[in-house]
């Protein structure tokens, strides 16, 4: 098992990265990720009138180079893997959810909905099965979780190409695990 934790200096406002790590198991790169957000209050208003917001944590392969060019190429310049963090306030209970996937969670709080958004453990994003040792040693990648303005209603992404409120994003961060010999 290998593992590194990274934190940027300074981070993008409304997205602070809290934990990073990653680590090879069994024989993929795996991804773990905290993150603080902060709603600024036209997105919070956006949100308690029934407006889902979805975000985007992205990890893009950096190095090394060949791999990182050959995997943009064979998916078409799309980042090396993504999730999608889906948060959704009910008026009717009072009660905000956070679904990955098919998986949902129930919170009480903005609060409580907020930090598990952008929170995942042992993400495997790339097999790395096929590397050599000096490949895995040279892996270099970077993690940003953002809010996805096109998944927002036509009407807010409208609003959000003109608002510096609605571009919530965290600064992209290095990571890269250590490989034991």
């Amino acid at each position: 098992m290998c593992l590194l934790s990274a934190l940027p200096a300074q981070a993008a406002e409304g997205i602070v990265v809290r934990r990073l790590a990653a680590n090879i198991e069994d024989g993929a790169l795996e991804i773990s990720t905290r993150y603080q957000t902060t709603l600024p209050p036209p997105l919070q208003d956006a949100l308690q009138q029934g407006v889902p917001l979805t975000f985007q944590l992205t990890f893009e392969l950096t190095r090394p180079r060949t791999s990182a060019w050959w995997l943009q190429v064979k998916t078409l310049f799309e980042p090396t893997a993504t999730l999608s963090f889906k948060l959704v306030y009910y008026r009717l209970t009072n009660r905000y959810r956070v679904a990955i996937g098919g998986l949902a969670t129930n919170y009480g709080s903005l609060n409580e909905a907020l930090s598990a958004v952008g929170s995942i453990a042992g993400w495997r994003v790339m097999d790395l099965s096929s590397w050599s040792r000096d490949n895995q040693r040279d892996l270099r990648g970077r993690v940003r979780l953002e809010l996805d303005i096109g998944q927002l209603p036509r009407p807010f992404q409208l609003n959000a190409l003109g608002s510096r409120d609605w571009a919530l994003e965290s600064e992209w961060v290095t990571v890269a695990p250590e490989v034991m010999n």
